[in-house]
C-alpha cells in the first residue's frame, strides 16, 4: 500500500506550537500581522522584526516534543515499509517534530524553522540558536544574508514536482491536522480525487474543503491519528 500524507499546524499543536487560521481567532496570524512578519519585502523592511518573530517560535519548538500523532505516523512509515509499501510524508509544518519522532524522510514544503538559508551565496545550514543581522553565513561567511529557511507568502513552496510525483502513485490520500485553505496543498485532494485515489481527512473539526474528502475523522490528533493507523496495519494483515 502507497499512502500520501499531508500534515498542517494541527497535527503539532498538542504539543505546544500555535496553529495559524483557527476558526475561533485564535490563531498565529490573528495575533501578528504576516505581511509584517512572513514576507520577502517584510524582511528587507524589518529583518530584526522578522528575526525577533522566528527566533521566538525557533526557542517554543526547541522546548516542545513529539506528540502520539507524529509518533504514530513513523510508526506507519516503518510498518509499511515492512510490509513492501511506503508513506510519502509531507508536511505544511516548519517544524521538526516528524523527525524527532522517528520518521525517516519527511517534506518540508514550507521549509524548516531549525535552518537558516544564505540569500548571497544560497546555501542552507542547520540552525538552533537565535538569528540575527550580523551573523555570518557559516559557507560563504558573510554577514547580512542569513533568513530563516521557512516559505514566505509570495515565495514557491518546496518539493513540489517530487510530491506531485507521489501523490499521482498513491492508493489512498491522508491530509491531518489541515486548514484545507492554503494553496497549492488544499488542491491535493482534488488531484487525489480525479486519480480516482481515495481521500480522508482527520482533523479537530472540519477543514474548509472537507466536503472533498470519501472519509472524515474527527478529534484530537493525538488520539485519531494513532487510532487511524492501527486501523490500516489491521486492513493491511
Amino acid at each position: 500500500m502507497k499512502i500520501f500524507v499531508i500534515t498542517g499546524a494541527g497535527v503539532s499543536a498538542e504539543s505546544g506550537l500555535g496553529t495559524f487560521r483557527d476558526k475561533d481567532g485564535t490563531g498565529l496570524w490573528a495575533r501578528f500581522d504576516p505581511m509584517k512578519l512572513a514576507t520577502p519585502e517584510a524582511f528587507r523592511r524589518d529583518p530584526g522584526e522578522v528575526h525577533a518573530f522566528y527566533n521566538a517560535r525557533r526557542r517554543n519548538l526547541l522546548a516542545s516534543e513529539p506528540n502520539a500523532a507524529h509518533i504514530a505516523l513513523a510508526r506507519l512509515e516503518t510498518g509499511l515499509a515492512e510490509r513492501g509499501g511506503n508513506l510519502t510524508l509531507v508536511t505544511q509544518n516548519i517544524d521538526d517534530l516528524h523527525e524527532r519522532a522517528g520518521a525517516a524522510r519527511v517534506l518540508h514544503t514550507h521549509g524548516e524553522l531549525l535552518k537558516a538559508r544564505c540569500v548571497i551565496c544560497g546555501e542552507t545550514s542547520l540552525w538552533k540558536d537565535d538569528l540575527g543581522v550580523d551573523d555570518p553565513c557559516p559557507r560563504c561567511g558573510k554577514k547580512g544574508g542569513l533568513r530563516p529557511h521557512v516559505v514566505w507568502f509570495g515565495e514557491v513552496p518546496l518539493h513540489l514536482d517530487e510530491i506531485y510525483g507521489a501523490l499521482n502513485d498513491a492508493d489512498l490520500f491522508v491530509a491531518i491536522g489541515t486548514s484545507g485553505s492554503v494553496y497549492p496543498a488544499a488542491g491535493f485532494v482534488s488531484q487525489a480525487r480525479r486519480r480516482g485515489i481515495r481521500t480522508c481527512e482527520i482533523n479537530l473539526e472540519p477543514s474548509d474543503n472537507a466536503d472533498q474528502f470519501d472519509e472524515r475523522r474527527y478529534g484530537p490528533a493525538s488520539e485519531a491519528v494513532p487510532a487511524w493507523v492501527d486501523e490500516i496495519f489491521v486492513a493491511d494483515r
